[in-house]
């Protein structure tokens, strides 16, 4: 089989169209914990990255949002508030039980009037094409199986001037706190997803899946070759976590 229809899962290398069917058991399995996870595994920062994220969407009242890889909704909810009720909130996810409890949690806390669930596949987003003011995907593009293709999507369905937003993990700026993220990575995180979620080798896919993403000037590149301008990124903590930004001319 030729190389091209392999791709990465975590370390391994699988058929690409086997990919989608793994990445979902990872998630299906973890569903239930995610949110519990995310704070346990980031000390409660991830919270800090996601309100930068929406800080930088400068989303206004009335306009149309996508957010895709939307799992439990935490950035749903915040642009909920934002765009009021002339505007709308898209919340996508490839996987029925992220987005099952993604809208469960945003019906408890009241906050779904304008927000819309779609299950959707990032690199074939079933949108017509400018529809979206703004697009972020929050630690989703890495699972994503044929990267460009999911950029170009999200390219057609932006308006003309409209901004996609993509927070990832990404590639420490310091040797010393690569290699301490290393060592937490691969030894702490498999620990906790198994005493908290009962799933370690989930966790360990995620850990891998980081390692295996591009690094920050590569998603950069890749962002300006589908065809997105004004391509920016931020570093956070220390580089562990990258925000990058691009415009549809």
């Amino acid at each position: 089989m030729e190389k091209d229809q392999y791709t990465d899962f975590g370390f391994q290398k699988v058929k690409a169209g086997e990919k989608a069917g793994r990445v979902a058991e990872v998630f299906h399995s973890v569903a239930g914990k995610y949110d519990l996870m995310n704070d346990l595994m980031s000390g409660g920062v991830h919270r800090l990255w996601k309100l930068f994220t929406v800080e930088m969407a400068a989303v206004r009242p009335g306009q149309s949002i996508l957010d895709i890889a939307g799992g439990t909704g935490d950035l749903a909810a915040k642009f909920s508030r934002l765009v009021g009720p002339e505007g709308s909130v898209v919340l996508a996810d490839i996987n029925s039980a992220m987005l099952s409890v993604g809208r469960d949690k945003l019906l408890d806390r009241g906050v779904a009037d304008n927000i819309f669930f779609a299950q959707a596949d990032a690199q074939y987003l079933p949108f017509p094409d400018n529809t979206f003011d703004c697009i972020t995907i929050a630690f989703g593009l890495r699972n994503v199986t044929d990267k460009d293709l999911a950029l170009s999507s999200m390219l057609r369905v932006l308006k003309p001037g409209g901004r996609l937003l993509v927070l990832e993990f990404s590639k420490p700026q310091s040797s010393l706190l690569e290699k301490a993220y290393d060592t937490y990575s691969f030894r702490v995180l498999p620990l906790m997803g198994r005493l908290v979620a009962g799933d370690s080798d989930s966790y360990r896919y995620l850990a891998e899946s980081i390692r295996m993403h591009p690094d920050q000037e590569t998603l950069k590149q890749m962002m300006q070759a589908a065809g997105f301008s004004q391509c920016s990124y931020h570093n956070m903590t220390g580089g562990i976590v990258a925000l990058h930004k691009g415009i549809k001319p």
